[in-house]
């Protein structure tokens, strides 16, 4: 057993933060397996139930739940910060050629390094993962995952067309790839696999049915994609799936929507696009610095919260700007606050946060898993420092509440904040 003592944030089902300023967290470890939350509240409450355990103390300090990053792409880590006019042109210019690269193993590898070390620089323990369309590049950033003992979910992408050369794969020798790698990665040790189609314009239609068959025989795998981000994206798909009803159902009709089936973007919906992810338990990865980036759209929370269907924070790196969860989350409010079929919706602090905690992790479907520090959680959690540059340190001094405090640390805070992230 190992207790950790200061501030500490944790959330209840409902989505809204508990916080003890005088917080225990109490962790049992055991030899070869993940740590779990043993017990977590306030110090005066629980501390003389583990006399004799070893007591880390971290004074000043708040430790919080591991964030959860529902969209990123592992190999465009070099692609950030890359000009473009919209989503299609980037994709041509940048993503394309670079993503090539990765039919290299060695160069995979090298890259899985800095893309899981900036991950846990900026807090994220837990991401779902885009490798390339090659399953050297899937192998070589699981084999990282692993040995750093990280919970990660990824997969190979499919684009058998409208691709090119370089990144370009053969329908049926993609399914039979799809299929080796899950037997190799998914249930290895703390490891998901995600069927993982690009998006609807990249695959035929004999892909995105191997894929929908692959998600029947193996259930309890993941599904990601791309839906309605751009409109010109959309006008594409429409015209190669012409008797779909719209973009989405275009996944619903090859048997591509379902719990742990997670749809970047998701901006350019109807009802009816809302009631089928509602109805079908996919869930949404919401990428704000993305969006804003390529100029795609925002996000509707109105109409997300009124249908009801489940969502989540992402990075969406490369087209995301930074690998923060506070960027993230602060582009999030500008979302909430500007972008709105009914214009200002002021997300809260507790909401953004939960967004890319345990709300992430309830989309994902691990909540109670990951994301949080709930006893029973798997311990994988932040160290933050609020003092972390003179003006945060000036403003969370000041801060009267728990959301002035995490309001401070959402518009102030970077990878600066993040101390120490802990892993199991």
């Amino acid at each position: 057993m190992q207790v950790y003592r200061c501030a500490l944030l944790r959330f209840l089902r409902d989505g809204r933060a508990v916080f003890d300023q005088d917080g225990l967290l109490a962790v049992a470890a055991v030899a070869g397996k993940c740590g779990r939350v043993a017990a977590a509240g306030p110090w005066c409450e629980l501390h003389s139930r583990y006399q004799g355990a070893p007591v880390t103390h971290w004074p000043g300090r708040i430790i919080a739940p591991g964030f959860v990053d529902l969209h990123v792409h592992f190999p465009q880590t070099d692609v950030i910060g890359s000009p473009a006019a919209g989503l299609l042109p980037w994709l041509e210019n940048y993503t394309f050629p670079h993503e090539s690269r990765f039919a290299d193993g060695n160069y995979a590898a090298s890259v899985a390094q800095v893309f899981l070390d900036e991950l846990l620089r900026n807090g994220v323990t837990t991401a779902l993962a885009f490798a390339t369309s090659h399953p050297a590049s899937v192998d070589a950033l699981m084999g990282e995952a692993a040995a750093r003992r990280l919970r990660l979910v990824a997969g190979k992408v499919l684009q058998d067309r409208n691709s090119p050369d370089g990144v370009r794969d053969e329908t049926e020798q993609s399914l039979r790839d799809t299929e080796t790698l899950i037997g190799r990665w998914h249930g290895n040790g703390r490891l998901g696999y995600a069927i993982t189609p690009r998006f609807a314009p990249s695959c035929s239609a004999a892909q995105l049915r191997g894929a929908g068959e692959l998600a029947a025989r193996y259930p309890d795998v993941w599904i990601q994609s791309h839906v309605a981000e751009n409109k010109d994206e959309i006008r594409w798909a429409r015209e190669l799936f012409p008797d779909a009803r719209s973009y989405l159902s275009i996944y619903d009709d090859f048997g591509l929507m379902r719990e742990r089936a997670i749809y970047a973007h998701c901006i350019h919906f109807d009802d009816e696009d809302r009631a089928l992810m509602r109805s079908t338990g996919a869930a949404a990865a919401v990428s704000p610095t993305s969006n804003l980036f390529l100029g795609s759209g925002f996000f509707d929370y109105e109409g997300a919260d009124r249908v009801g269907f489940q969502y989540g924070l992402a990075s969406d790196v490369g087209g995301g700007t930074s690998f923060s969860p506070f960027h993230t989350m602060l582009a999030a409010y500008y979302v909430g606050r500007e972008g709105q079929t009914k214009p200002g919706v002021s997300l809260s602090p507790q909401a953004l946060w939960w967004q890319h905690t345990a709300g992430a992790a309830r989309a994902l479907g691990l909540e109670g898993v990951i994301g949080n520090l709930q006893p029973g959680c798997e311990a994988d959690f932040v160290v933050l420092n609020p003092q972390a540059t003179p003006l945060l340190a000036r403003k969370t001094a000041q801060a009267g509440s728990l959301d002035e405090l995490l309001f401070a640390l959402i518009v102030l805070g970077d990878d600066r904040v993040i101390e120490r992230t802990v892993i199991a």
